[in-house]
């Protein structure tokens, strides 16, 4: 390793090092308070760190604390999304017959499927992603698809067809 690649490296790990020292008790505190956890609380910290740690130029943020922040929203954000996903998993799954009774294995592909569906839908528009799920989960017709959110059958067809064509673009990377 060259010298000046051994200077960046030990520059890299001064800065973090600061950063980590200096803001991690207020970021954990604040956490805290809006998590109500300090087990979660100290979780989500340290992943916000982990993120922090993995970005290309720690020695360019200017702000810590903003950037603390955004990452720890986006956290938060993504945790209650999927807490509100497993919630609503578990509210149809307890409408099911008493016969039908998933593992937990079957239970956690389930939910990481329909995660891995949110995540990809994610990319279209709100009335895209409603006019697919429309379509494909609950089998309503177009036309009724096209009154519910107030455009042209020919634009639910097209919303469908986008939704399909994300669907199977992500099938065939995997």
């Amino acid at each position: 390793m060259t010298h000046i690649a051994l200077a960046s490296s030990s520059a890299r790990r001064t800065v973090l090092h600061s950063l980590f020292g200096d803001h991690h008790g207020w970021l954990l505190s604040r956490l805290r308070a809006r998590l109500g956890c300090t087990h979660d609380a100290a979780d989500m910290a340290a992943e916000v760190f982990a993120q922090v740690v993995a970005l290309s130029e720690p020695q360019a943020i200017r702000e810590p604390r903003a950037l603390l922040t955004t990452i720890a929203k986006r956290l938060m954000y993504d945790s209650w999304r999927r807490r509100d996903l497993e919630r609503a998993y578990l509210e149809v799954l307890a409408l099911q017959p008493q016969v039908f009774e998933p593992s937990p294995e079957v239970r956690a592909l389930a939910i990481e499927a329909l995660l891995e569906i949110d995540a990809l839908l994610a990319g279209l528009s709100a009335r895209a992603r409603t006019a697919f799920l429309c379509s494909q989960v609950d089998g309503m017709k177009y036309a009724d698809i096209a009154e519910l959110i107030g455009v042209s059958t020919i634009r639910v067809r097209q919303y469908v067809a986008k939704g399909l064509k994300l669907c199977c673009q992500n099938l065939m990377r995997e």
